[in-house]
């Protein structure tokens, strides 16, 4: 098949599925928002119910719901008929799923949904099925055309079943005014959750450069060197009153022959740029970018305690 064949089926599919949206959208109506409410005042959790693709549409909306706020759990319709129904508990409310609305599995297991729940939430495609029939509410996920030239395989039809899932939780996310700190909560492991709540005091090492102010330059290089950071804090009394860095170590070379008598405080950089230990390492990397600089200097009130550079921050993912 040729290249322009392909694109053109292509944009074909994504051409339908985005009808389908567009009709959705203008075709949404109370029940939707009946619905959300319902699973926002609940006492227990959302139950959603699939099978076949629907199951795996609902697998995904779970996982959404999960990390934004709403205790839920996912229920294959035919292993509910053979013992899991043990899951669900009177307070919970139930979302299921089916385009059909029809399938053997969910016409058997429907009325027992809504007998052991507070609701039943129907999203089919069909309001004259048995899933719509027996539902306290149902949000239709109608389709004219699945993408498919056979109409066989789900398409639009699971399409717009995401995206009404996607909705739901949207819906609560606000009304639960949940916030970012909130979603890291739920994402500690991944770059996402670094960027939100990871502290500089994670990513220090156990180095802590430092010399006094008359250091000579074999004390400056061999706490540089042994640092692995390129830098070293000049400190008077615990204070810090600079840093000397590779870079300033270059500069200093290039312009005297004899080094012999140079000390930390002829060579430092005065006002170094600092952060404290329990600050956001998303805001150490937004000050070593707009400086342009390599490290800051890590303190605890006020007292130095080591030193943060961009590459370890990098490596773990924060931006």
């Amino acid at each position: 098949m040729k290249s322009e064949n392909i694109i053109h089926l292509a944009q074909n599919t994504l051409s339908i599925e985005i009808q389908e949206l567009k009709n959705t959208l203008e075709n949404l109506s109370s029940s939707f928002s009946q619905a959300v409410e319902k699973i926002f005042s609940t006492q227990g959790k959302l139950v959603i119910v699939g099978i076949g693709k629907s199951a795996h549409v609902a697998n995904k909306i779970v996982a959404t719901l999960n990390s934004t706020g709403t205790p839920c759990q996912f229920l294959h319709a035919a292993e509910a008929l053979h013992g899991d129904l043990g899951l669900l508990q009177k307070e919970d409310v139930v979302l299921c799923i089916s385009n059909s609305g029809n399938s053997p599995e969910i016409v058997a297991l429907a009325p027992i949904l809504k007998r052991y729940s507070s609701c039943l939430i129907g999203m089919t495609g069909n309001k004259n099925s048995k899933l719509a029939e027996v539902s306290d509410i149902t949000i239709s996920s109608h389709v004219n055309q699945e993408a498919d030239p056979h109409q066989l395989a789900p398409t639009s039809s699971t399409t717009v079943q995401m995206a009404l899932g996607d909705a739901i939780a949207i819906c609560l996310m606000n009304m639960r005014n949940f916030k970012s700190d909130d979603f890291a909560k739920f994402h500690p492991g991944g770059a996402l959750g670094k960027n939100l709540i990871a502290t500089v005091e994670q990513f220090l090492s156990d180095n802590k450069p430092e010399v006094n102010l008359y250091a000579n330059i074999r004390e400056i290089i061999v706490s540089i060197s042994a640092s692995k950071h390129g830098i070293t804090v000049v400190s008077d009394q615990e204070k810090i009153v600079g840093v000397i860095t590779d870079g300033d170590l270059r500069r200093m070379l290039m312009k005297n022959e004899d080094v012999s008598s140079i000390i930390a405080k002829e060579i430092m950089s005065l006002h170094p740029k600092t952060i404290e230990k329990n600050q956001l390492a998303k805001k150490a990397m937004q000050i070593l970018k707009e400086n342009n600089i390599g490290q800051l200097v890590v303190t605890d009130q006020g007292k130095y305690i080591g030193i943060i550079d961009i590459h370890t921050l990098l490596d773990e993912g924060i931006n």
